[in-house]
């Protein structure tokens, strides 16, 4: 039997792994060898604003297998786990009517959790987010936080106390966090779009000095590829501070060379340091929430991949 055959009985395969660890190219390679359809799981790649500074997988490499859900967003809409749930359910649907296998790949934790569990709660909240909340209420006051809280959930800033101070940040963090309004959440739920049984899950785990040699190498070649010239096109755009695309990693550093603040060294450097401590944390937060998963190094991830499908078919 072909290996599009032998496979098949699968439903996908998810490749997870932090940032410039050879995700993509694993998942281009299977696609070819499986016939089938690479989508993203990145809550950044689905800007179209930004295919250089997001690592997007380029024009050639989409030529060489389909690939869905990336660059299908404006950079002016605040994209949510659950847009990105239903926008999954579709293109998974579609690649099972097309006889293909879905290769779901990326490093966003919180779209594979919901991926595999659905969401019918809230889904956890980025560390990040909160912290740069708590941060404000300390810097700015409870007050100008409500105020904002009216401006993106007026549903839910008209039920709480101009001073409650942790509803404030709760609501503030899930609308940040998700893109939706917390009553939205309360409102509904989504089922899971795959059954974690029914796949293959594989996280690629470079070793600590090679995967900040990757990121360190990759931010550089971004640079040389146009990536400060797509952010000067982002930065002429005045959207808003608080939309997503604007605090992808690298921009917020370009943007500050741009207005003359910093050196272009500097900004390089900060979007570097910023890439690992991203790095840092998706490591961390796949051990401690997404149990289940093969764990290896990118090299052997083609073979381990095809050898957990054998073995489910057994």
């Amino acid at each position: 039997m072909s290996d599009r055959g032998r496979e098949r009985r699968q439903d996908a395969v998810l490749i997870a792994g932090p940032t410039a660890s050879g995700k993509s190219a694993l998942a281009l390679a299977l696609a070819e060898r499986l016939g089938g359809v690479v989508i993203n799981v990145d809550s950044m790649q689905v800007y179209r604003d930004l295919r250089i500074i997001t690592a997007r997988p380029t024009p050639e490499e989409e030529a060489r297998a389909p690939h869905q859900l990336y660059g299908h967003v404006d950079a002016a809409e605040n994209y949510s786990v659950g847009r990105w749930l239903a926008d999954a359910q579709r293109s998974v649907s579609d690649a099972h009517g097309a006889g293909r296998m879905p290769i779901l790949v990326g490093g966003t934790g919180l779209y594979f959790r919901a991926l595999t569990t659905g969401l019918a709660a809230i889904p956890p909240i980025d560390p990040d987010i909160r912290a740069g909340l708590r941060a404000r209420l300390e810097s700015e006051g409870v007050e100008s936080l409500h105020a904002e809280l009216q401006s993106r959930d007026s549903v839910t800033a008209a039920r709480v106390m101009v001073r409650d101070q942790s509803r404030i940040l709760r609501a503030l963090e899930v609308v940040e966090s998700t893109g939706r309004p917390i009553s939205d959440w309360h409102r509904d739920g989504m089922p899971p779009v795959l059954a974690p049984a029914r796949t293959v899950k594989v996280f690629l785990t470079p070793d600590r000095g090679e995967l900040k040699r990757r990121i360190e190498t990759r931010f550089d070649l971004m640079l040389d590829a146009g990536a400060l010239e797509e952010v000067r096109a982002l930065d002429a755009r005045h959207l808003a501070e608080h939309l997503p695309a604007m605090k992808a990693h690298g921009v917020p550093w370009l943007r500050r060379y741009l207005r003359g603040e910093i050196s272009l060294v500097e900004a390089a450097e900060g979007g570097k340091m910023d890439t690992r401590r991203y790095a840092k944390r998706q490591v961390t937060w796949f051990r401690n929430q997404m149990p289940g998963w093969i764990w290896m190094k990118p090299e052997e991830g083609m073979a381990a991949v095809l050898k957990a499908m054998s073995a489910a078919q057994a």
